[in-house]
């Protein structure tokens, strides 16, 4: 794992401070400054993460009359 270096832009937003990422299009909040930069550290790390689904869709073909179609 590499460590990267980020940037926060942090605005009081009613009784929550929101912490933005200036380079990464990932936001979060938290109670206080450390508090949304916790949380913003977390969304950023999934973000980040290889998908994993959890179901796997089936994919079928099928075939019916439409009528008058080109």
């Amino acid at each position: 794992m590499k460590t990267h270096t980020f940037t926060a832009c942090i605005s009081q937003e009613g009784r929550w401070l929101v912490a933005q990422c200036l380079e990464v299009d990932v936001a979060s909040q938290g109670k206080s400054e450390d508090g949304a930069i916790d949380n913003l550290r977390e969304a950023i790390e999934l973000f980040f993460e290889d998908p994993h689904p959890t179901v796997i869709p089936k994919l079928r073909k099928f075939e019916t009359n439409i009528g008058n179609m080109v």
